[in-house]
């Protein structure tokens, strides 16, 4: 696939619709995706035939999740948003009433049970938490939008500490397949960021992987999630889809959605080879399952 394709679109389907401003999810072993609804304050499971069911209501605004070590599923919750709609587009435009920051939470996926782990990290109130990705050692890597850092944490042991600071919005954050790279996006600079690696939640800065290239100055990038063939796959807002980046760099294709929507949020891969890929249409509420043309990648801890 050269640099410029565009990704065949029909093999995109809509999995799920009526969702309340989908983020990062997550894929289960039973075919069925754990969705965060930012709007719904909610963790909602999406079955393969489109019906769905509420696993927890969390409060805030249900941002990230990404199954543990212990078999829960955490949540990275922003704290809140207020929506409006234009154009039949919803999207957020502040904090809530009463903001007060973000948490990490806990899921039982079996009983709905929620646990908040974490309000705070080195002291700090945490800010609109987004991605969370666990390594293989257990530990999260979670995006901490507002308060432009990323957060290192062992959940199940208790600990959570700053791992970087300094960025502007990130938002989206994933690892390689070796997990030697972290890669973050950041929503209002344009840059897709890269560290090495050198032990749990330690981290070498690297020159930028990509630069967005569009005009508008304010949103570019939302979440991210890397491929089997070790892609950075980014929500592309401006472009309304996702945007593929090799480990070089370079534009390996892209995905546009059949219904534009300026807030397309993230993506994760599922099904039994790990090779399907989800995309959510966080503006229109509704999540796409489509076969991914590389190789897919199943997450540490994912069933």
């Amino acid at each position: 696939m050269n640099a410029r394709s565009t990704i065949d679109l029909t093999t995109m389907r809509t999995l799920g619709a009526g969702l309340r401003f989908p983020e990062g999810p997550a894929a289960d072993r039973d075919g069925s995706l754990v969705v965060p609804e930012i709007e719904g304050a909610a963790l909602v499971r999406v079955r393969p035939d489109g019906t769905r069911e509420t696993i927890a209501e969390v409060g805030g605004g249900a941002n990230g999740c990404a199954f543990g070590p212990d078999g829960a599923i955490y949540v990275s919750n922003n704290g809140g948003y207020v929506f409006a709609e234009a154009d039949g587009v919803r999207f957020p435009v502040g904090a809530a009433e009463g903001y007060a920051g973000g948490s990490v939470q806990r899921v039982d996926p079996a009983t709905g049970a929620v646990d908040t782990v974490f309000t705070e990290s080195g002291g700090v109130r945490l800010g609109g938490l987004n991605d969370i990705v666990f390594d293989a050692a257990g530990g999260c890597y979670i995006a901490d939008t507002t308060v432009g850092a990323i957060h290192y944490a062992d959940p199940v042991a208790g600990t959570i500490r700053v791992a970087a600071s300094g960025l502007r919005g990130p938002n989206g954050a994933g690892l390689s397949p070796d997990g030697t790279r972290f890669y973050v996006s950041e929503t209002y600079s344009g840059r897709v960021r890269v560290w090495e690696v050198t032990g749990p939640g330690a981290l070498v800065e690297l020159p930028d992987l990509y630069q967005h290239t569009g005009q508008d100055l304010h949103i570019h990038w939302d979440g991210l999630a890397v491929d089997g063939a070790g892609n950075v796959c980014v929500a592309d807002g401006p472009e309304s889809g996702v945007l593929v980046l090799g480990a070089d760099g370079e534009v390996r294709g892209r995905v546009v959605l059949p219904v534009p929507d300026r807030y397309v949020t993230n993506l994760c891969f599922g099904g039994p080879a790990g090779d399907t890929a989800y995309i959510c249409s966080g503006g229109r509420g509704t999540v796409y399952e489509m076969p991914w043309p590389w190789p897919g990648l199943r997450l540490h801890f994912q069933p």
